[in-house]
Order: structure tokens, then C-alpha cells, then sequence
């Protein structure tokens, strides 16, 4: 209550755990998403709730490595925060209210997931999101891993655009790596975090059905001249959003593997970023975030485009300036946006806290995608 606030603030100056700070935020969070925002700009006129601002920043800068300064006195508390200004906390705060008590889906991969300092660090994030009021859904992937199980088994894999051909023992291998080794390694990892995950893979209970993926290849001209067997690669179909809607419900988080089911019993694998995409849109998920290992969507100058929309990002890819592996990502995340997503991010999972940043921060850590019509200052 506001009437607890320079006590909070206290207990908050004496925090030496991160967990602890976390705590501390969820309770500051909570108490300032209670206010209606129509009443929100009044209250942050009274100085105890610029207390709880402060405190707010104190432990949101704690991810960022920016540390405030905190002095206390008999009479006040007084909070020095370094580069954090008032209305950039109030800015963190808007994007809180944003995604309360809404779905957020994370295509995890990458560096996030192959350094174990930085799988830590995304355990953290998804606990604390749920703790702050969001619904986050994790889908992985384990490209890499799977690579390394092949190479055990002296078993071959080739490469088309991208994607891996899958045969009939290819598909079995990757199911029991993703499934059965990384899906259950993240969901305990968020667990030790004091989340509640819960491991799944799109054969359960026709989470994900996929269909056969037919690729094909066009000449200049936009002939089709070759039609591409990538063998059990699927591509979704359908999404069981109630069993997803029911689990969240439950106050747990769905950890998925892109194993996905067939109509007809079939077992495909299905690209992570594809798999997120297809549940950010079954869900109307307020934001697709897809972790990977780059800044972001660069322009012709190498530098990193913040914003873009579905039109804007068609431009780019026939002008050449958007390429490679980017292509297919971007292609995710403008779907997802087209099929109801309220923004999807291509951030870089190489920085600490990538989520968190990208989600409770104006600037964002990555490349965020809207629709055509969303208004500017929409982040």
C-alpha cells in the first residue's frame, strides 16, 4: 500500500540477491497496476508514489547493470538513479500496464541457450514476467544439439535453404533431443527460478498439427523449376490455444518442443521460429519475442533498424538490404503481426536480460515489428 512505500523503498536499498530485488519489484509492480491509468498521472504527483517509482527503477536497473545510489536519513529516503530520468520510469511503467495479464511467447534459442550463465539469466526473465502479470509461453528450438546427437550416431544431415532435410530416423533422433533432453532442461532451469514450467511438445494433445512443408524453387522469371523434399519437415496448421489458455490458467508456463503431430499420425519437425509464430497467433499474444544471435534487422549502413512494418520490411528483402537467414525470421515475425500478434521482436539473445529489456524499455533490444497502421509511439 502507498502507505508502506518508504519502508518497501528501505528493505529494497538492503537487497544483496537478485531474487530478492525481483520480490521487491513484483510487490512495486503490483501496487502501481492497481491504479487505473486514467488516475495514474495523479497519483505520480504525490511523493510517496515517487517512492515507489524509485524503487521501481532501483531493481528494473539491476538487469541492466545501472545501479542507483541509495541514501537513507531519519527524516527521508532519497534515491539517486543515475541515468534513468522520471519519465523513462514512467515510460517502463506504461510498458508494464502494455502486456499485463496477456500472453508473450518466446522462441528461445541460440546463444541464450548454449551458454549456461545466459540460460540462467532467461530463466530469470520468464519467472519474473510471470511474476509481474504477463503470460509468458516459451517455444524452443535445439538445432545445434540435434546437430551433435547426429554426429554420435555417424548419422549424415544436409541443408536446404536453411532447414534440415529430416528422413524417417533423422525425425526420431530430433524428437528425443528436443524433447526429451533440452524441453525438460529449460523447464527445470525456470523452476529453480521459483517458476512453475510445465514441458510439452506439439504431439500433446494435437498441440501443434503440421503438415507436410513443400518448398519450392523459382527461376527469375518466378517459375517454379524444382519442388524441394525436405522429408518430416511440417508446417502448422492448427494450435491447441485452449489447452495452452488452460495451462497458463493454471499459473504455469508451457515450455514447448516443435515436434509437431500429423492428421495422420505422422511426426514433423517443425522450425522453432515457425512453431512461435504459429502459437503467438493462435493466442493474439501481444508480443512474439524470437531470441537470436544478431543486433537485429540491420540497414544498408549496418545499423540497427528498431522499428519496421510488414510493407517496410517487403521493400527491404527486394532491395536486397534485408538477406540470408534473415529473410525467413522476418517473414515469421511479419506473419505473426498479420494474424493478430500485437508487435513480434527479433532481439538479440546475446545480451543479459534480453527479454526484459526488450519487453519494459522503450528502446527495446532488437528489431520490433507492428502493423502497418499501428500508431508511432506504439513499442
Amino acid at each position: 500500500t502507498p502507505a508502506r512505500a518508504p519502508r518497501l523503498l528501505e528493505l529494497l536499498a538492503r537487497c544483496r540477491r537478485r531474487h530478492a530485488a525481483a520480490l521487491a519489484l513484483r510487490c512495486v509492480a503490483a501496487a502501481l497496476l492497481r491504479i487505473s491509468p486514467a488516475s495514474r498521472s495523479r497519483h505520480l504527483q504525490s511523493a510517496t508514489m515517487r517512492l515507489l517509482l524509485a524503487s521501481c527503477c532501483w531493481t528494473a536497473a539491476s538487469f541492466v547493470h545501472v545501479r542507483p545510489t541509495v541514501r537513507t536519513t531519519t527524516t527521508r529516503v532519497e534515491v539517486a538513479t543515475s541515468s534513468l530520468a522520471g519519465a523513462e520510469i514512467y515510460e517502463s511503467l506504461e510498458c508494464f500496464a502494455q502486456h499485463e495479464k496477456k500472453c508473450v511467447v518466446v522462441k528461445y534459442g541460440g546463444h541464450a541457450m548454449s551458454d549456461e550463465r545466459a540460460a540462467e539469466c532467461f530463466a530469470q526473465d520468464i519467472v519474473l514476467m510471470q511474476k509481474l502479470g504477463v503470460r509468458p509461453v516459451v517455444v524452443h528450438g535445439g538445432g545445434p544439439q540435434i546437430g551433435e546427437m547426429l554426429k554420435r550416431l555417424n548419422t549424415t544431415s544436409t541443408f536446404i535453404e536453411g532447414l534440415r532435410v529430416t528422413d524417417a530416423a533423422t525425425v526420431q533422433i530430433s524428437e528425443m533431443v528436443l524433447c526429451g533432453k533440452i524441453n525438460k532442461q529449460i523447464a527445470a532451469a525456470i523452476s529453480r527460478q521459483g517458476g512453475h514450467a510445465l514441458g510439452l511438445s506439439g504431439k500433446d494433445d494435437s498441440l501443434i498439427v503440421a503438415e507436410k512443408l513443400v518448398k519450392e524453387r523459382y527461376d527469375n522469371s518466378g517459375n517454379v523449376v524444382e519442388v524441394l523434399d525436405l522429408g518430416f519437415v511440417g508446417e502448422p496448421v492448427a494450435v491447441n490455444d485452449v489447452l495452452i489458455t488452460d495451462i497458463l490458467d493454471q499459473g504455469r508456463i508451457p515450455v514447448i518442443a516443435p515436434i509437431a503431430a500429423g492428421r495422420k499420425g505422422e511426426t514433423f519437425s517443425v522450425n522453432a521460429d515457425t512453431a512461435a509464430g504459429a502459437v503467438a497467433e493462435a493466442l493474439s499474444a501481444s508480443r512474439l519475442l524470437l531470441l537470436t544471435d544478431v543486433a537485429g534487422v540491420l540497414d544498408a549502413d549496418m545499423k540497427l533498424i528498431e522499428r519496421i512494418t510488414p510493407t517496410s520490411a517487403e521493400d527491404l528483402v527486394k532491395e536486397g538490404i534485408i538477406k540470408g537467414g534473415m529473410i525467413p525470421k522476418l517473414q515469421t515475425a511479419v506473419q505473426a503481426v498479420k494474424g493478430g500478434c500485437g508487435g513480434a521482436a527479433i532481439v538479440d539473445g546475446r545480451i543479459d536480460h534480453a527479454v526484459l529489456e526488450e519487453l519494459f524499455s522503450e528502446s527495446g533490444a532488437g528489431t520490433l515489428v507492428v502493423a502497418d497502421d499501428a500508431p508511432a509511439e506504439e513499442s
